[in-house]
């Protein structure tokens, strides 16, 4: 598949890593992610997309025009329609907090459909990028839309929640969490509860999802692959904590994982292949 995509301008670069079109026909329509810091807005253009959360006994959840995705902190799966058209926003997993006005917590482990969230502007986003032209309409379009609904004021707590979380991606969550509350200037617990209002999870959840992401991104499955120097690289300084949370992160052992990558094997064209493998 073809991906464009960019980082936005300020002041929406402070909450969205990029906004992006991803187009074409999906080398694998079932995928598997691992949890990763970010939230989500999708904004499907062709054909419906399922998700299951594969740890709970529901019914797939389907989705025929767009949905807003909060950080999750198990692994998910989804399924591409025979052809792509897809709008997205890769939120920093703080960055959904002054859209969408609702708890962060809401949107944890789950999906919820854009209009939903967005009353009655789904259909005028659609319609506005389906006229476009280019991959830079779009994202103008979608762009614009960010910056009309971002709050003039910031909540209360989210620019320390967003001063810390910068912290601790630039740590890949290695940084202690005591750490981060005295630097803060306030106890862990208030720390604790803000992080749960503006991004969902903990900050100690979310030194987690960065340490594995900072892992599973490092991995180039065409190589020898070290395990055990690749996780203490990435913070992990006990094989057995590292091989349960990559078994719960991915529904596989190293082992399992890197066959898998190497019996898919393909360029990895932009964010969308990072993180996610095949599931079928």
């Amino acid at each position: 598949m073809d991906y464009v995509g960019r980082v936005p301008a300020p002041p929406l670069d402070r909450f969205v890593d990029d906004v992006y079109c991803l187009t074409g026909v999906p080398r694998h329509r079932l995928m598997n992610a691992p949890p990763m810091p970010s939230a989500h807005l999708f904004l499907h253009l062709d054909g419906p997309v399922r998700l299951w959360d594969p740890d709970r006994p529901t019914e797939p959840a389907v989705f025929a025009d767009g949905w807003f995705m909060g950080v999750w902190t198990r692994r998910f799966l989804f399924e591409y329609p025979a052809r792509v058209r897809l709008v997205g926003v890769h939120f920093k997993p703080w960055g959904m907090a002054p859209f969408v006005g609702l708890p962060a917590t809401d949107l944890r482990d789950r999906w919820a459909p854009a209009d939903a969230v967005w009353q009655r502007s789904l259909d005028r986003m659609r319609d506005r990028a389906g006229e476009a032209t280019s991959a830079a309409e779009v994202l103008d379009v979608l762009e614009e839309e960010l910056t009309a609904r971002l709050a003039g004021t910031p909540a209360r707590g989210l620019d320390l929640v967003r001063h810390t979380g910068r912290r601790l991606e630039a740590a890949h969550g290695t940084v202690p969490v005591g750490a981060l509350a005295d630097a803060a200037g306030v106890s862990g617990n208030h720390l604790a509860h803000l992080f749960k209002e503006h991004v969902g999870v903990t900050p100690k959840r979310m030194a987690r999802i960065y340490r594995f992401a900072r892992l599973i991104l490092s991995v180039d499955a065409g190589h020898p692959v070290d395990w055990a120097d690749l996780a203490q690289s990435a913070g992990y300084f006990d094989h057995a904590h590292f091989s349960r949370e990559f078994k719960d992160f991915t529904g596989h052992t190293p082992t399992q994982y890197l066959a898998l990558w190497r019996r898919f094997p393909g360029e990895r064209s932009g964010p969308h292949d990072f993180g996610p493998m095949p599931a079928d």
